[in-house]
């Protein structure tokens, strides 16, 4: 089964509620798709496996091919093709690879290059498989990086699934194949905005769901009644310690240092396991 961990912005709690599910299932993979800063390794600490870089493709132009037709110019809608002084310029930063240009090309002047864009860090931690998408400085998206990490997924284990924040582009990537949406909110007005962002955007995927509320502070009470409101399940509220935020920024894992931990965070595997729908829980054991 894969279990998607999101939330409306940096700084939730995300990669905490995720590290820890990984380790409380043991025999599982995580898959930080996070690309922009992948943090979940800083608390895993894997020992690196093998490293596989990930490319995007980029047209070529050939330019004794080229009749300056500007067909491809055109047709891109992104402005990545440029014909200028008989000569035809290729904006990589603006390419989306959709290789239209390559297919609307009357001479075949333009063939498929490779242009990288992130790579692949793939280690282990105990039983507990990691896997790491990064994306090159200065890309425009991750897309092409979390799309090839998910596809590299085994299908023996439970994963578990450290989205990106937010609710772009990248998040959607990240949770299309999930059988269960994890949100992680602070209980704050701000926290429920942010809150409101990825809700919509689990029940635009249909994908069954349900909250954590992080750094509980005994003022719930807003995002309680947001939950009632769209009959959104509560799995825990997890109160602001500054024992476990100072073990967090150490890199500690909670549920491995602290036995109180570990028993909630198996607490809510056992939670998730209830609410997925029939058809996905008998694939989900631990």
């Amino acid at each position: 089964m894969r279990i998607a961990v999101l939330s409306g912005k940096g700084g939730t709690g995300k990669t905490f509620v995720s590290v820890n599910l990984a380790y409380a299932l043991g025999k599982a993979v995580y898959a930080d798709c996070d690309v922009e800063e992948p943090n979940g390794r800083l608390f895993l600490k894997p020992k690196v496996c093998r490293t596989e870089e990930v490319c995007t493709m980029i047209p070529v132009n050939n330019a004794e091919k080229c009749t300056g037709c500007r067909r491809c110019a055109d047709f891109c809608k992104f402005n990545a093709l440029a014909y200028i002084r008989n000569k035809l310029l290729v904006f990589p930063e603006l390419c989306h690879a959709c290789k239209g240009c390559i297919l609307i090309c009357p001479e075949k002047a333009l063939k498929e290059g490779k242009k990288p864009v992130g790579k692949i860090e793939y280690g282990m931690k105990k039983d507990i498989e990691v896997i790491t998408g990064m994306m090159n400085t200065g890309e425009a998206t991750g897309v092409p990086v979390i799309r090839r990490l998910l596809a590299e997924l085994p299908s023996d284990r439970d994963v578990i699934i450290d989205c990106p924040p937010g609710s772009a582009c990248t998040v959607m990537e990240s949770i299309k194949d999930a059988d269960f949406c994890v949100l992680v909110a602070e209980p704050t007005r701000f926290g429920l905005h942010n809150l409101d962002m990825v809700y919509k955007l689990v029940k635009l995927f249909n994908k069954p769901h349900a909250l954590i509320v992080n750094k509980d502070m005994g003022d719930k009470l807003i995002v309680e009644e947001y939950c009632a409101q769209n009959k959104i399940k509560v799995l825990v509220s997890i109160p602001y310690d500054t024992e476990l935020a100072l073990a967090n920024s150490k890199g500690f894992i909670a549920a491995e240092k602290y036995p109180c931990f570990r028993e909630l965070f198996n607490m809510i595997l056992d939670s998730i396991e209830k609410e997925v729908h029939y058809e996905a829980a008998g694939n989900f054991k631990r």
